[in-house]
């Protein structure tokens, strides 16, 4: 069976097998991050991906 990869929530980027972290929020939903990076932006700082240079977000909409 081929290891399974996940996106990361934030920023776009594929999470190798083995790396990143999971977050579950009360409500159930599941939150994978590449980097502490990445979950500070959203969790604690509330920002928007699409707004930020270096996210995969921001080079679709621009």
């Amino acid at each position: 069976m081929p290891p399974v990869t996940h996106k990361c929530s934030f920023c776009g980027k594929e999470i190798r097998p083995g790396t990143g972290l999971m977050y579950v929020m009360n409500d159930g939903t599941i939150l994978w991050f590449c980097s502490s990076k990445c979950r500070k932006y959203m969790l604690k700082y509330h920002k928007d991906a699409r707004k930020l240079k270096w996210t995969t977000s921001y080079m679709r909409v621009r």
